[in-house]
């Protein structure tokens, strides 16, 4: 199996890229702005860029595409921006996988879904909120239309190790670990199911080297709103000083409206492997 990642400096690339590499496939994972130790370069929105990894010539089996425009509140008020970098990107890597016969697997959200009924199964139907979400959705739907061969992989709140601790778990104990006051101001009516990154690149693979197609739902049994997130990450720290408010999302006033009752049942993926065993944020905490 041959595999290339797009955006394998983020969160779920870069975990995804060392997973496989661990399990002696080829696989090769890319950078666009920011390069990481062992990436190529390739944009996703100019696939005739002069630099670019050679994609095509490489042939993979599975193209995985991890690169988006993820920062929520932003992609409200820059929706072309958003389109482009999550819609398009999108578009032109399934135009190459059709020339490479390779299956595309798409990194989505439960932000496609309203939050009214969640955690969600796959076959729920998507009512996304926010312009985030809705480009989301829109990937999904044109995979779907245009590939046989694909999957759709969603996951939430994702945590665990990367370069430039971006996620919300990762920003906290970095905080922690230099000794800052923590100032936190978080939503009590937000629920999902953070899940560590190292767990879906897992799952991943698995569902690659099965050659599974369709939609599934990656989450850990954790389920929880944003303040026992904070709290459940604070608790292993004793001697940290922080400073923590709890406020409901519409006190936040944020500029994208959020589904409150989002996060994941892997329903589908835990039938199909009843032997994988997700890890919960206690878990990873312990494992630092």
């Amino acid at each position: 199996m041959k595999v290339f990642i797009s955006g394998a400096s983020g969160l779920v690339g870069s975990n995804c890229l060392q997973y496989f590499q661990s399990q002696q496939i080829t696989v090769v994972g890319s950078h666009l702005s920011y390069p990481t130790k062992g990436t190529v370069f390739f944009d996703t929105l100019s696939p005739d860029h002069s630099e670019n990894f050679d994609l095509v010539q490489f042939n993979p089996d599975v193209i995985i595409h991890c690169g988006a425009l993820t920062h929520v509140d932003y992609c409200e008020s820059n929706e072309v921006e958003s389109y482009t970098k999550t819609v398009q990107s999108t578009i032109n890597l399934c135009k190459i996988a059709q020339t490479c016969n390779a299956k595309l697997v798409f990194i989505s959200t439960d932000y496609v879904f309203d939050g009214k009924a969640g955690p969600y199964t796959e076959t729920a139907t998507p009512n996304p909120l926010n312009v985030y979400g809705r480009h989301k959705w829109e990937a999904e739907q044109y995979i779907q239309k245009h590939l046989n061969n694909h999957l759709i992989i969603r996951v939430t709140n994702v945590y665990g190790k990367e370069e430039r601790n971006k996620n919300f778990v990762a920003r906290i104990l970095e905080q922690i670990k230099a000794g800052q006051d923590i100032q936190l101001k978080l939503p009590h009516d937000q629920y999902a199911s953070p899940t560590n990154a190292w767990d879906i690149a897992r799952a991943l693979f698995l569902l690659c080297k099965e050659n599974k197609t369709g939609i599934y739902h990656i989450g850990s049994t954790d389920y929880m709103n944003r303040v026992s997130l904070a709290l459940s990450v604070l608790k292993y720290f004793p001697e940290a000083k922080f400073n923590l408010i709890s406020i409901s999302t519409s006190q936040l006033k944020q500029a994208a409206l959020r589904p409150l009752k989002g996060g994941f049942i892997a329903e589908k993926f835990n039938q199909e492997f009843p032997d994988f065993l997700m890890g919960t944020l206690d878990d990873y905490l312990n494992s630092l």
